[in-house]
């Protein structure tokens, strides 16, 4: 079997078993759901998520130490992951070959040849390492915008609620994301960009492609010339998926073993060997001394700069409310890779990406966003933290989260607060009965509680023409049907109360086991009041699990709302000097 199908296989292979990753990251018992599936596996084959996280937190993660045998493997074999493993190289190499396939010769060969501006992918590499590399500056991890596995796993899950949406196989109902166009527009793009460049991404811009190619220049086994001359064809340029330049100097660096060069050299010249290419090797990335400056300066600039709005001091945004077990919000962005697989897991929908407005850093990073999916953070569940590759949600019981048995000392984890806009709600500012958040707060006993009062509706003050049984006619006219809801009560002096069970246009029916003591005279006035219970916040038991939010049924702007204040992770958003 020819080297080439074996590697088309491997791709086929690993492509298939990563989107299965993908759809059995989902809560459930059967087969194709969560039941002990490495779904993280090939997050943790990425050295760059394991290099970014032991600069940022000075430790590694035990999962990730998969990485080294990945980093392993490629000083041996060269650029495998690349041109073998990486789902995402697979289906740039795939879409390139669609998009190409038919041109000719000549322009094949000057699609493939080697740019200097694949020296782009190091800068991006170095940036992104710098600005994870010195606490001082205060380290951050961002690699995870553009290193490829975190990218193609977030954007697969888009793409696989997209795909699920009208069959439901995966979940029962339809999942939304908030700004997932912004995801899937990166995602297309750089999937159409191979119609421009084969591989352009993979070339120009992936950040692990340049790690590995670090890595490669110290391969054993590489791709070479067995001889130095050669019929100078060039055939061997015709499909090379990294623009490595074969046929003259090889760019071991570029190189990702796709073998291509060596099926098409018509001489047998290109081998798969452990010696150095005998018509000679570039073996160091193409990046000039001043470029490596640069992109040292670029990458420390670069933490100061994003955070010169002190989105993590006192300007924090109160809407960017982390999961159960996420870290205090600075570690947090030591360890989040953005990858997504918190989200993807969350049976309720309820953690959404995050957006810009908490600081650049927060871009695709998991908040809580309440006014999504089924419910708010249900009480029962801590499944984002158990599927975290790097911790940054780190894993936890539901003892803990609920704070029993050895965690009741410490209470409950909290997420934030629950406010209510009293100038929104309905029981507050159009005195209208509603108690849905007090119904369903899933806290025993509630963080929301109600307290009763009685208010004359707007012209409620009328005047009795007579009255007959337990009807009272009236000598004003009022809405048909309006007081009948059982929420409505008719008053007379001394605050004597009695339901309401049906009215016309000039007539009250009050409920037959509730006469009045004291029937009122014609010519007296009586009040029709309104039974309201008005909602108040119990901030010392509110966790802000969302679940009220989720429920108000006022739309837009929701009359009760959650804030990030109060949360357990920071000490320093408490809104009490006591817990």
């Amino acid at each position: 079997m020819k080297i080439v199908t074996v590697r088309r296989i491997s791709q086929a292979f690993f492509f298939t078993l990563f989107t299965w990753f993908c759809i059995v990251t989902t809560i459930g018992e059967k087969f194709w759901q969560l039941r002990a599936w490495p779904i993280n596996w090939f997050l943790q084959l990425d050295p760059l998520v394991a290099i970014g996280t032991i600069l940022t937190t000075h430790t590694l993660y035990r999962a990730l130490l998969w990485a080294l045998l990945t980093v392993i493997l490629t000083i041996i074999f060269g650029r495998f992951f690349c041109g073998w493993v990486c789902p995402f190289g697979s289906l740039h190499h795939f879409v390139g070959f669609l998009g190409n396939r038919r041109k000719k010769l000549s322009k094949k060969m000057q699609l493939n040849k080697y740019r200097k501006a694949q020296r782009i992918k190091y800068i991006i590499l170095i940036v992104f390492l710098f600005m994870a590399a010195f606490p001082s500056i205060g380290a951050t991890l961002q690699t995870g915008l553009l290193d490829p596995i975190p990218l193609v796993t977030r954007s697969f899950q888009l793409l696989l609620s997209i795909a699920d949406r009208s069959v439901n196989f995966v979940t029962a109902t339809p999942r939304f994301y908030e700004a997932g166009w912004l995801i899937l527009l990166i995602f297309f793009t750089a999937i159409l960009l191979n119609l421009v460049i084969p591989r352009f991404y993979c070339r120009f811009i992936c950040p692990l492609g340049a790690l590995f190619g670090i890595l490669g220049r110290f391969a054993i086994w590489r791709i070479g010339k067995n001889q130095s001359e050669c019929s100078d064809c060039k055939l061997c340029e015709r499909s090379c998926e990294g623009g490595c330049e074969p046929s003259g100097n090889i760019r071991i660096s570029e190189c990702v073993l796709c073998f291509n060069c060596r099926q098409d050299c018509k001489d047998e010249v290109i081998s798969y060997q452990t010696t150095p290419s005998l018509a000679g090797e570039i073996t160091n990335p193409d990046i000039s001394r001043r470029g490596f400056v640069l992109s040292l300066a670029g990458g420390v600039f670069a933490v100061p700069a994003v955070r010169l709005s002190n989105k993590l001091g006192s300007n924090w945004y109160h809407k960017v409310i982390r999961p159960p077990g996420a870290l205090s919000e600075t570690e947090f962005l030591k360890r989040c890779i953005k990858c997504g697989q918190c989200m993807r897991v969350c049976p309720t929908n309820v953690l959404q990406p995050g957006g810009i407005e908490g600081g650049l850093e927060n871009l695709w990073t998991p908040v809580l966003n309440n006014r999504i999916g089924s419910s708010g953070c249900q009480l029962n569940c801590v499944a984002c933290g158990q599927v975290c590759p790097t911790s940054a949600i780190r894993p936890i019981t539901l003892a803990e989260k609920l704070g029993t048995d050895e965690f009741a000392e410490l209470g409950p984890i909290r997420l934030g607060t629950a406010f209510i806009d009293h100038n929104r709600c309905l029981p507050w500012a159009m005195d209208k009965p509603c108690i849905v958040c007090e119904e369903n707060c899933p806290l025993s006993p509630k963080a929301i509680y109600t307290r009763e009062e009685f208010i004359t509706v707007r012209d409620g003050v009328v005047t009795v023409k007579k009255v007959v049984d337990n009807t009272i006619e009236l000598e004003t006219t009022i809405p048909p049907e309006k007081f009948a809801t059982g929420d409505y009560y008719c008053a007379v002096k001394d605050n004597e109360r009695r339901k309401i069970t049906a009215n016309t246009e000039n007539t009250i029916v009050i409920s037959p086991d509730e006469q009045f003591e004291k029937i009122p005279a014609a010519g007296s006035k009586i009040e029709i009041q309104v039974r309201l219970q008005r909602p108040y916040v119990d901030i010392e038991k509110c966790i802000g699990c969302g679940v009220c939010e989720h429920e108000c049924p006022v739309s837009g702007k929701k009359a009760i709302r959650v804030s990030a204040e109060g949360e357990t992770r920071s000490m320093d958003r408490k809104l009490l000097l006591k817990r």
